[in-house]
């Protein structure tokens, strides 16, 4: 899941004709990939449409990015359309994990072949894309679990801010959950609230959570828009330093946030890695060639001295 960088893009297209032969420039046929995030209202899926646009520059690869913002029903609309468009792949990241089996259907019937990228679709909708390619957020959160257990031996009152429509935010929770331990009994969850990934929500949240719980030692927030927003509210309690905030992401944010005392600790994701992977899966896939059903890259928990050597990049 970062000082949240809004940057949202309705349509981003980017066409890159192919030709050969110099004068005689022989046109081919261009494959055409789109990528279906399900914002780009924070820098996580920016840098992935980023990433995807440099790597489709670079093959010569018309490109189309499409952002739903947070909108289910018109990310449906959009995997309609691309469904009807003659496009070669499309890369999705869901809206909602269980909500967007018609339009993976309608891709499916149009012979488009789908990877999935970042959250995971549903179990159901399994069979109708390629592959899914993601951080392995339920380690994410393991790492952070057991960093809290390490800060906390005694345990305490925590709250945690989720996400639970997006189903690799439901794996960040269930991994912190299980990082805890045989210590868990000794953590009182005092809040699990729907934080929506967002800095502004989250912040109301947290706002409410440390009035209603003065005991409170920490937040677990499942990215750095959510944990931005908590450690908004700590420093607006006067609480800096008493109540301590665990992320995941390593935005550039997250990373400066870690640096200035504001996180206790953030576990990596790895936007950029993942849309690599992805992207030579589907140029795999166009030649021919067997993929993984599911493949899942390692996180870390980021030291200071990392995070001060790549405070500005994603990884």
């Amino acid at each position: 899941m970062k000082k949240t960088v809004s940057i949202i893009l309705s349509l981003c297209v980017v066409s890159m004709a192919m030709f050969a032969g110099g004068e005689n420039e022989k046109k081919s046929k261009s494959l055409r990939f789109a990528f279906l995030p399900n914002t780009q209202n924070n820098t996580f899926q920016s840098t992935m449409n980023d990433t995807f646009k440099k790597l489709c520059a670079e093959k010569n690869i018309e490109y189309t990015c499409l952002d739903p913002d947070y909108d289910l029903n018109k990310q449906l609309n959009q995997l309609s359309d691309v469904a009807t468009q003659g496009y070669d792949m499309v890369f999705v990241i869901p809206v909602d994990s269980n909500g967007i089996t018609a339009g993976l259907i309608e891709l499916k019937n149009a012979g488009v072949p789908v990877i999935n990228v970042d959250t995971s679709v549903g179990k159901a909708d399994l069979g109708l894309v390629l592959s899914v390619v993601a951080t392995d957020c339920y380690m994410a959160g393991q790492l952070v679990g057991q960093q809290m257990v390490k800060d906390f031996p005694s345990g305490g009152q925590i709250a945690i801010l989720d996400f639970p429509s997006n189903e690799s935010c439901v794996d960040r929770v269930n991994g912190f959950l299980n990082g805890l331990g045989s210590n868990k009994n000794k953590f009182n969850i005092t809040a699990q609230q729907d934080g929506k990934a967002a800095l502004d929500a989250s912040l109301k949240l947290a706002e409410d959570i440390i009035t209603a719980n003065p005991d409170l030692k920490a937040f677990f927030c499942i990215n750095d828009p959510s944990a931005l927003g908590a450690a908004a509210a700590v420093k607006a309690a006067n609480k800096s330093g008493k109540i301590k905030v665990y992320s995941i992401d390593a935005s550039p944010s997250g990373k400066k946030a870690l640096l200035d005392g504001e996180f206790a600790a953030v576990a990596a994701q790895v936007p950029i890695e993942i849309v690599k992977y992805a992207f030579q899966q589907g140029l795999d896939v166009l030649s021919g060639k067997q993929i993984k059903n599911s493949v899942y890259l390692a996180s870390h928990l980021v030291s200071i001295d990392e995070a001060k050597k790549t405070l500005n990049d994603w990884q």
